[in-house]
């Protein structure tokens, strides 16, 4: 692994990246991966090891996390200004070629609207476990149980969210991420990179950015009513049109804490060629439970579509 940085409009970003130097003067097709929240470049590290045989890997740590810079104006996370960045990002490290998008959870959140808007730069997408803007809203909309599930949301934008989150050498983190997961998933060097990587200065507030730029949330049911600016009822939420045109694979642990299941019904109208796989036993954090499988379906998937 090689560790990078790039500056993006005056923000450095930190990436590795493997797989460049090989026996061939073949080109090698670019896959980028993008995490989520809480975590970091290193939850992608069996992908990486894997697809490092015959692909350029890169995994950068996105904005607010990790080895990477932290903005501290809010807006820079709205998500508009996200898909614009991580575009810019792919131009920086990828020029003149279309490259697969691999992203979980956040990163998922920004790669489904980055891929309808940019198209040029993606060749075929690959979605772990992040929820389709379209078919989430929906969900928020008239699914009680997705309302619930997201309900520790408004603990994440709460004023004391930073202090909380770090409490206890992050217990909440350590329960949100390591409690998810099937026991054992994670090595105990593994458990402590993770906390390593919220004890960098700044890192847990950064993260929290991405939530407190959120464009649509539901009013917590546990609450008298919060105040935060993008709270909105579910009888004013908007359903946006996010068309995705390029071969994607959506990989789904359906024991996921965040999202019901119900979020991949009905895809195929935003994604229409879409392959879907259903992990039944697996959780949110399936790229950790299931690696093999994980790369074997991407793979396949990629062969397939190429």
């Amino acid at each position: 692994m090689k560790h990078q940085t790039i500056n993006i409009e005056n923000v450095n970003l930190h990436y590795v990246e493997a797989g460049v130097n090989n026996i061939s003067d073949l080109p090698r097709e670019t896959i980028i991966f993008l995490h989520g929240f809480p975590e970091y470049w290193g939850t992608w590290h069996a992908q990486l090891d894997y697809f490092a045989k015959d692909y350029r890997v890169i995994a950068p740590d996105l904005p607010g996390y990790n080895l990477s810079d932290k903005p501290s104006d809010k807006s820079f996370f709205e998500v508009p200004n996200l898909i614009q960045f991580i575009a810019k990002f792919i131009q920086g490290v990828a020029p003149n070629e279309k490259i697969v998008l691999v992203a979980h959870d956040w990163g998922g959140a920004i790669a489904w609207p980055l891929t309808a808007f940019f198209p040029d730069l993606i060749k075929r997408l690959v979605i772990l476990n992040a929820a389709h803007p379209s078919t989430f809203t929906r969900e928020m909309i008239h699914n009680p149980e997705q309302r619930q599930k997201s309900e520790y949301i408004h603990q994440l934008i709460a004023p004391d969210a930073a202090t909380r989150l770090s409490e206890n050498q992050y217990q909440y983190l350590k329960d949100k991420i390591f409690g998810g997961m099937r026991a054992g998933t994670l090595s105990h060097a593994q458990c402590q990179a993770y906390q390593d990587v919220w004890a960098i200065p700044g890192a847990v507030d950064g993260m929290l950015q991405y939530y407190r730029a959120m464009p649509q949330l539901a009013p917590s049911e546990n609450s008298n009513g919060d105040t935060s600016s993008h709270v909105i009822s579910t009888t004013q939420m908007k359903i946006p049109n996010i068309r995705i045109s390029c071969p994607t694979l959506i990989l789904w642990g359906e024991q996921d804490q965040a999202f019901v299941k119900e979020n991949i019904d009905g895809i195929e109208e935003y994604v229409p060629k879409v392959q879907v796989k259903r992990f039944p036993q697996a959780s949110h954090w399936l790229q950790h439970e299931l690696p093999d499988e994980v790369n074997r379906e991407i793979q396949d998937f990629l062969v397939a579509s190429s």
